[in-house]
């Protein structure tokens, strides 16, 4: 145990990083970062384009926001991605949208999702530059493609009532009541826009939050996904971990797995916030066919005494933040949380007496990897959070042999 201890404490100090403070997370959207780009997706002439947060800011498999303005008779041309799934956003403009080669014009502001497989393009038809988002998830984490379709959509056939997703960002009152069915609210000032049955990658929600003059959201906690930022209209602030930073309109900025974020407007006027969540998710791991000479991978046994009052929290943690947090590291396979028997039925098998009542073993493809999940921003929330949870814990770590995965 003291070798083992001396040993993570030796790794802690030699892979140790400056971690990114709060505030150098927020980003932002200045059009004077904007590139000119021509041809965009063979689309016609030329609009402003940046990128405010990438496909390595965040564990899951967020691919990328980008923003900027599509000039007068400019658009983005007609085209299909067969691993990604996208969502524009007008912010400030109309446009002719194309989904499958069916076209509406959609007025800002307002989105409009682009599922896997689905064709589609923009077109802005006014004398007025266009002022737009869009995000993207991937299936494959930091990976994009894309299939041009060389239709620039100028002068295409127009229907009246659009026969794709679409939905408007025009504030509305938040209701004093949630509806009685769907998923619970997020914080009683959002407006749920999406749902995750929308796409078919690891999209979780699109809300949009509002928060009034001289309230604050006390907690909104990220179970199971992680959360990017545009701020449409407003300023506030954003705390979390101890740390609190300012923002304000047109900023973008991002939560981790299992933080628990607190918002507040300081500004004169509503604070409108686009909320994106993404989904943590993952492959499972290979099955042994053969008995094995070297390890296929290596487990750690993590034993805690957690107070029966502590019980129900502890066991919501495992799977609200321990296991979101742990998927998206590079090598994970797989975990278990285990509950001690209760006493009369240890007894009857006659088990051997213990303090320790839960236990959470984790496996990862080498002990690198968990290392470098130990060292990792996202470790740094689930392990308080579970340990937090208990009186008492120890480990060990072992070199996986066999299994009899299916």
């Amino acid at each position: 145990m003291k070798y083992l201890v001396s040993s993570l404490l030796t790794f802690f100090l030699i892979v140790s990083v400056k971690a990114q403070t709060l505030q150098e997370r927020i980003t932002h959207n200045d059009p004077a970062d904007y590139r000119k780009l021509t041809g965009v997706h063979a689309g016609a002439g030329q609009m402003g384009f940046t990128e405010l947060i990438g496909r390595y800011d965040l564990a899951t498999n967020f691919l990328y926001l980008h923003s900027g303005t599509i000039d007068p008779k400019s658009g983005i041309g007609h085209h299909f991605h067969h691993t990604i799934e996208e969502m524009y956003v007008i912010l400030d403009g109309e446009a002719e949208f194309t989904i499958n080669g069916r076209t509406s014009k959609i007025k800002g502001p307002a989105l409009v999702p682009c599922k896997r497989g689905d064709s589609h393009a923009i077109y802005n038809h006014t004398n007025k530059p266009l002022k737009w988002l869009n995000y993207a998830v991937s299936e494959v984490k930091g990976q994009g493609d894309a299939f041009d379709l060389g239709d620039t959509r100028q002068g295409a056939s127009l229907e009246a009532i659009p026969t794709f997703v679409s939905a408007s960002l025009e504030k509305k009152e938040i209701p004093a009541t949630p509806p009685r069915f769907g998923p619970k609210p997020r914080s009683s000032h959002s407006l749920q826009v999406l749902g995750p049955q929308v796409f078919r990658t690891d999209w979780h929600h699109v809300d949009h939050l509002i928060i009034p003059v001289g309230e604050a959201i006390d907690s909104r906690k990220l179970e199971g996904f992680q959360e990017v930022y545009y701020v449409v209209n407003g300023s506030g602030t954003l705390s979390t971990n101890g740390q609190t930073a300012a923002f304000k309109t047109d900023d973008a900025f991002y939560g981790e797995l299992g933080e628990d974020l607190s918002f507040k407007n300081i500004g004169s006027n509503d604070l409108q916030i686009l909320v994106i969540g993404i989904a943590a998710a993952k492959e499972s791991g290979m099955a042994i066919q053969e008995p094995l000479v070297k390890p296929k991978s290596m487990a750690l046994q993590m034993e805690f005494v957690v107070e029966p009052t502590n019980a129900e929290e502890f066991e919501k943690m495992y799977y609200s933040i321990y296991v979101p947090a742990m998927i998206v590291q590079d090598g994970y396979m797989s975990s278990k949380l285990l509950r001690l028997f209760p006493e009369e039925v240890a007894k009857g098998i006659e088990a051997e007496p213990t303090e320790y009542n839960y236990q959470i073993q984790i496996e990862f493809d080498t002990e690198e990897n968990r290392r470098k999940w130990v060292a990792s921003d996202q470790h740094q929330i689930a392990w308080p959070a579970a340990s937090g949870l208990a009186k008492k814990f120890k480990w060990r770590g072992y070199d996986v042999m066999g299994d009899d995965q299916r």
